[in-house]
């Protein structure tokens, strides 16, 4: 791939680019937080003339300068596409935070991209590296999403490149580790008053060029004769491992017979064992230094990604139903088909109002036009299923906070789409006289509670329309209306995205919020058997208040609910008062008894009472019941129930004493492990809900950031005492 020539498009060029899907590349740049994935977009964009040579378009925008959160907090935070030209191709790079609270978004450029560059820092420790990015790769190649690794910070190294790519080989290459090579070696210069040697350049194994950029333009140089015995042994590798990826089965034979391969051949067959994600192929990159016009590496990695990465014409499509969900034929990537497109990214602008980020998958999308959106099955989440009719913006492609108006977006492409004010992430665009919908893309469980009220009663008619917008934006956050505990709860994925949340809510929807304690919706049952008799009588002229009820509590097994049963004889209650007792305890039932949680899982028996023929009344014996009620309350204790989670908890087997030592320490129980993929264990616990309030966050401490868990709710247990006492004095000792 060395040896091809490149040059920046005309008019012609960029015309033929934007209409065709065969010359798009939608690229996804991965990588742990800190490996300088938009350092290397932006060093991509200014060897490819998107950029001038201080870093900016011609507003003065820069790659990073979309959102003003990430200029504070100095780390992306959200997805971000920057399309550039090169050769006649227009290549949408899509840069994706590194930060493990936001893999939403992460997930957002894996469904808009056909192919991943994972970009690995030479300046963090090999093992950071691989922990960081294991699992995205492995997710990628369970759809043969074809990758390539891009080393970068040389210029800092804790970890040589040799070394780095030996591990990204064992990692990443774990069936096969020929599969994962370098394609390029770094050119070292003299070394520095430090004794650091700086990288100069890159040495083609295929072509066996030097390409010099330390005169900050990329040069082809012939090799020193002393390099060519490592060259050798590099590129000897390199070639069989291309070899047994070829799809010549012939060509490994002539190899071993002694042939030279030609370097057209070799090329070609790299590419082919690339695009079909089978052959990984290492790099290194580095940002042109000041003045410089080239960052080094950043030609290699540019006809890596036009020669080498599928168009959109080769991936298959996701399959599409009816809103309805009735099937219909796998659509494909042509222009001229019907119109199928999904958001991937959902942005709010003061200005301009809602923009979405589109992939067409089919069809063609056009300013103005009106297209029906369908989605997209995340109710549980607080984001309402859409089946609408919506007129559709200006197009335009984004680079930072520049917009490059669109007359349309085909099959295959990226587009920013304005004013689409009822469509969400994950919505489906299709035609208006064939509405389709795209099978849904997974998205991870938000785990991290966060319970909000509004800071004054201004804020309190602004919060549900912020929440609403702010959810709408992101479907990683789930918005829950708890009734038990009369909370409003935002499910955040971990502090850094809570924290973003919160500041989007007072910097963009002007909705200032408390953070407070989150509850967790605890029960009272009976601990025995218990009676009580409730009595209101009130004589104050006129027509007085009388009813008596003698009633018998006892408890029942978990998940019972309340039974009543009434065993009155001889009508001491009256049979049209029998059903105002029952409401009458019900009603104190779920007010709770000792602290203010409702009662569940009794019986209460009403045996006997009194009434008047004048002065009762449904309102006196809803009273009486009540007060009996909390009578024999009064009389046996009452057990606080604690909600239990069953939690499965999936990890690094080394990690695994870890997990379960602090499961334990939660007061969990560990009901079995299993082995699972990649050298990972799922332990399976039930833990109280109580103590996994901020698991989410300890889970990453615990596991270096490599573990992931699920909840679901299993059952309420008995809290031990000590605990219960201890939520009775904060709930104030509620009166029994």
């Amino acid at each position: 791939m060395g040896d091809k020539a490149h040059a920046h498009p005309g008019a012609a060029g960029r015309a033929r680019a934007a209409d065709q899907p065969s010359s798009v590349r939608n690229v996804v740049l991965v990588g742990h937080s800190g490996a300088g994935k938009t350092t290397l977009t932006e060093a991509l964009a200014l060897t490819a003339g998107a950029l001038n040579r201080a870093g900016r378009v011609e507003d003065g925008a820069t790659v990073s300068d979309y959102d003003e959160i990430e200029h504070r907090q100095q780390r992306s935070v959200q997805l971000s596409l920057v399309p550039v030209e090169w050769a006649g191709y227009k290549i949408n790079l899509l840069d994706t935070p590194g930060y493990a609270d936001f893999v939403g978004e992460l997930r957002a450029g894996l469904r808009a991209a056909d192919a991943a560059l994972f970009v690995v820092s030479a300046a963090q420790d090999a093992g950071a590296v691989a922990s960081a990015t294991r699992a995205v790769w492995e997710e990628c190649a369970a759809v043969g999403m074809p990758r390539a690794i891009v080393v970068t910070h040389l210029e800092t190294a804790r970890t040589g490149y040799e070394e780095l790519t030996r591990v990204c080989g064992e990692i990443f290459g774990r069936d096969d580790p020929d599969a994962v090579l370098p394609l390029y070696l770094p050119q070292y210069g003299s070394p520095g008053p430090d004794g650091h040697a700086p990288v100069t350049g890159l040495v083609g194994l295929l072509s066996r060029r030097i390409f010099d950029y330390s005169s900050g333009e990329r040069k082809e140089i012939p090799p020193d004769p002393e390099q060519a015995p490592l060259i050798a042994k590099a590129r000897d590798r390199l070639i069989e491992g291309i070899i047994a990826e070829s799809e010549d089965e012939t060509l490994m034979d002539r190899y071993l017979d002694g042939a030279d391969i030609d370097l057209s051949t070799l090329i070609a067959d790299l590419e082919k064992a690339v695009a079909r994600g089978v052959f990984h192929p290492v790099l290194a990159a580095a940002p042109a230094a000041e003045g410089a016009r080239q960052g080094l590496g950043t030609v290699e990695l540019l006809e890596l990604i036009t020669g080498g990465f599928p168009s959109p014409l080769e991936p298959e499509c996701p399959l599409v139903t009816t809103p309805e969900g009735a099937p219909r034929a796998r659509v494909s990537c042509d222009p001229e088909g019907p119109l199928v497109a999904e958001v991937v990214k959902t942005a709010s602008d003061p200005y301009v109002g809602r923009i979405s980020l589109v992939r067409v998958f089919s069809g063609t999308l056009r300013p103005d036009e009106t297209v029906h959106v369908s989605g997209h099955g995340l109710a549980d989440r607080g984001h309402e299923d859409h089946d609408v009719d919506e007129r559709v913006g200006a197009l335009s492609s984004p680079f930072g906070k520049h917009q490059r108006p669109l007359d349309r977006a085909v099959a295959g492409d990226l587009a920013a789409v304005a004013r689409l004010s009822r469509a969400e992430t994950g919505d489906t665009l299709s035609a208006r006289d064939d509405p389709l919908l795209m099978a849904a893309w997974a998205m991870p469980d938000p785990l991290l509670p966060l319970a909000l009220q509004a800071h004054s009663k201004a804020d309190e008619d602004r919060l549900s329309q912020g929440l609403a917008r702010l959810v709408a934006e992101d479907p990683t956050m789930r918005l829950e209306q708890n009734r038990a505990t009369r909370q409003v709860v935002l499910w955040c994925l971990g502090e850094a995205h809570a924290d973003v949340a919160l500041e989007r809510l007072r910097g963009r929807f002007g909705v200032q919020v408390d953070v407070v304690p989150h509850l967790v919706p605890l029960r009272e049952t009976f601990g025995g058997r218990a009676a009580g008799r409730g009595r209101h009588v009130k004589q104050s002229g006129g027509h007085g208040q009388y009813a008596i009820c003698e009633i018998e509590v006892e408890p029942l097994p978990a998940g019972s609910g309340i039974e009543f049963v009434d065993k009155v004889v001889g009508g001491a209650v009256p049979r049209q008062f029998i059903p105002s007792v029952e409401k009458g305890v019900r009603a104190q039932a779920a007010r709770g008894l000792a602290a203010g949680h409702p009662l569940v899982d009794v019986r209460i028996t009403l045996l006997d009472g009194k009434a008047h023929s004048v002065d009762s009344s449904d309102a006196a014996f809803q009273t009486a019941g009540a007060l009996a009620l909390r009578e024999a309350a009064a009389d046996c204790s009452i057990q606080l129930l604690e909600p239990v989670a069953e939690v499965e908890v999936t990890v690094p087997d080394e990690y695994v004493g870890q997990v379960m030592s602090d499961l334990s320490g939660r007061r969990g129980r560990v009901v079995g492990t299993e082995q699972s993929t990649g050298a990972r264990t799922v332990v399976r616990a039930e833990v109280p809900e109580i103590e996994i309030g901020r698991y989410a966050v300890d889970l990453r401490s615990v596991s270096h950031g490599t573990g992931r868990f699920s909840r679901s709710y299993a059952r309420h247990e008995p809290m031990p005492p000590q605990i219960a006492e201890r939520v009775r004095e904060q709930a104030g000792n509620a009166p029994r």
